[in-house]
This record gives C-alpha cells, sequence and structure tokens, in this order.
C-alpha cells in the first residue's frame, strides 16, 4: 500500500509502507477521502508544527475511510460502514510514526466502545473516540469536512456561546469559515470576520453580517463595535492584543489557531473589564451526532470550502500548492 510520507521538512514523497496490523479491536478502512487544511497539514510539512511526530511519518487528520475488515473484538463497526478520523498505524520496526497518518490508502481505526467495555485502560483508547460512524446518505466527499466541523463546533459550545450573541473571528481560512457558519446556524446576532478579501463572497454566502479586511490597522471603533466572543482562528501574536479592546465586559476571547502557539500573549489592560479566556480544548465526540444532523438537514455543505477540485495521492504537490495559493478554502484529496 502506498502512503505520503514526509521524509524531512519540505519533503512530502509517496512511497510503500508495511502493511498495518489489525489487532483484536482493530478495523481496517479503505481510505476514501480526506482534506488537506492550509493550518495543520502545511505547518507539518514546513516542519513548524509543534506536535508533529518523530520523521519520517506520514501526516493527515481528515480522512474517511470504509471499513474492509474487523478484529474478532470488534462489535460496533460493521464491513461499508464509513468511519471518521481514520489513520495509517505503522508497524513496530517498520522505522515510521503517524501524525494522524490520514494520507495513505489504508488505514485504522478502534472500537473504541468495545475496549471500554472489557475495561482496557482509557489511555489506550480515548484518543480512537475521533473514530465515529457516518450514517448512510451522508456523501463520502462531504464526509471529512464533518471532522472542521466537529472540532469547530465543540470549540465554540465550550466557549459559552447562546443565540443572540455578537461574534468576531480572525482569520478566514477553513476554520474560520467554520466558525462563521456555526455561529449564524446557531443564531448568531453578528458574525463578523476579519479575514483576506478574496474569502469575503464565501464567508458572507455562510452567514457573515460584516466583513473586512484583516490587514487594517483599525477596522472598528473603539467604544462602537463590541463583541461577546472573539475567536482567533489563525493564533498569530499580537492579535489577541489587537482584539481584546473590541470585547465587551464579561465576554469570552479565545486562541484556535496555532500559528504562533507559544508566542500568543495578552495584555488585560486592554480589556474594557473583568474578562474570560477560553482555553484550546474541544471534543469531535461530543459534537459528532449534531454535526452530522446539521449535514443531514443540510445545513452544512462542503462546497465552500473543497470546491469542485480533486486531488489524489499521487498529486499531493499540487494540492498543497492549491491551498498556498488561497486556490480552495481546503483541497479535497481522493485515495480510492
Amino acid at each position: 500500500m502506498k502512503a505520503a510520507v514526509l521524509r524531512e521538512p519540505g519533503k512530502l514523497v509517496v512511497e510503500t509502507v508495511p502493511e498495518q496490523e489489525l489487532g483484536a479491536y482493530g478495523v481496517l478502512c479503505k481510505i476514501l477521502y480526506g482534506t488537506l487544511c492550509s493550518g495543520t497539514d502545511t505547518h507539518i510539512v514546513d516542519g513548524i508544527f509543534p506536535f508533529t511526530q518523530a520523521l519520517p511519518t506520514i501526516p493527515g487528520h481528515e480522512s474517511i475511510g470504509q471499513v474492509v475488515s474487523v478484529g474478532p473484538n470488534v462489535r460496533h463497526f460493521s464491513v461499508g460502514d464509513l468511519v471518521t478520523r481514520v489513520g495509517y498505524c505503522p508497524p513496530v520496526g517498520s522505522g515510521l510514526t503517524a501524525t494522524w497518518g490520514g494520507f495513505a490508502e489504508f488505514g485504522l481505526a478502534r472500537d473504541h466502545w468495545a475496549m471500554a467495555a472489557a475495561g482496557i485502560n482509557r489511555r489506550e483508547w480515548d484518543a480512537y473516540r475521533v473514530n465515529q460512524v457516518i450514517p448512510m446518505g451522508i456523501d463520502p466527499i462531504d464526509a471529512p469536512m464533518i471532522i472542521t466541523w466537529r472540532e469547530t463546533l465543540s470549540y465554540l459550545r465550550r466557549m459559552g456561546f447562546i443565540p443572540g450573541a455578537s461574534v468576531l473571528i480572525a482569520g478566514s481560512g477553513g476554520n474560520g469559515l467554520a466558525f462563521a457558519a456555526h455561529a449564524a446556524r446557531l443564531q448568531a446576532a453578528r458574525v463578523v470576520m476579519l479575514g483576506s478579501p478574496s474569502r469575503q463572497p464565501t464567508a458572507e454566502a455562510l452567514g457573515c453580517t460584516e466583513y473586512y479586511d484583516y490587514r487594517q490597522d483599525a477596522p472598528f471603533a473603539t467604544g462602537t463595535a463590541a463583541f461577546d466572543f472573539i475567536i482567533d482562528a489563525v493564533g498569530r501574536q499580537g492579535t489577541l492584543d489587537r482584539l481584546l479592546p473590541h470585547l465587551k465586559p464579561s465576554g469570552t476571547i479565545g486562541v484556535y489557531g496555532m500559528d504562533d502557539l507559544e508566542g500568543n500573549s495578552l495584555n488585560p489592560r486592554n480589556a474594557r473589564g473583568a474578562i474570560r479566556v477560553a482555553g484550546g480544548a474541544y471534543d469531535e465526540e461530543e459534537t459528532h451526532h449534531e454535526v452530522v444532523s446539521a449535514v443531514q438537514r443540510n445545513e452544512l455543505r462542503a462546497e465552500p470550502w473543497i470546491g469542485s477540485a480533486v486531488f489524489t495521492l499521487d498529486s499531493m504537490s499540487e494540492a498543497f500548492t492549491a491551498v498556498r495559493k488561497r486556490e480552495v478554502v481546503k483541497a479535497l484529496v481522493a485515495f480510492r
């Protein structure tokens, strides 16, 4: 089988990798589609992502697989099921690691429900709660976006979002647009975005009520535009302090993006009063069913993020180029 292997920063090569070991609770999947994002994936390839495993490693965290075989103790997955967040698991002695491992022809999920019921230590199955079944009727091409939507919705819920709130989002990438779509769908009073001018039509189609070029020094007049929630979807140093004067007293501000993960700072003197600071935590499992229901009701559609272009494992370099040039928000890769 083939996978895209990062041998060194900037060098992602497609090569043959060893077969995976199924195990008693393993779920072997043919990976159908995945998306490549401008945040995590480009950071991994560029060598600046803080959680990259030791090289050589196989990236990819937004892949959808279809079950082809299951281990003897599997109870909750069946052949033919579509499963989220499937990734290659390098066998012992292969010399490879996986930074989620979604850029491969085959990947493994785990029946975490069965493992929990058997009394296995949570440390061994907790990470596999991201493996969830997608109901029939959802197009596999659209399914990778469920992963982005789950993450961002969980983060927004944990911030304490309520209908009627006002939200300012810094960043018009895949995550920023997802936050906007969720906020609009959940009846925010205002959904305002600071982003690239080219993304304004997409953001407005997803529900943004106001849109501003992120390069403007002061897009809002201090004292006239205050928000209940501010989300930095890029995570660039200096953004928090720039936006903090626009947060209402008792409002919530948080950093979701990872551009400068260890370099973000916040000067409380810039705040209008006491504020809440949201951490970076989210849990995909807790919003899986809500997102799936929204997709089934056609409230969330993948097309604004992935467009019409479809790349392949052998054209990964073109996919990265399309993302870097902002030709697509996320590049859709077909592995089948």
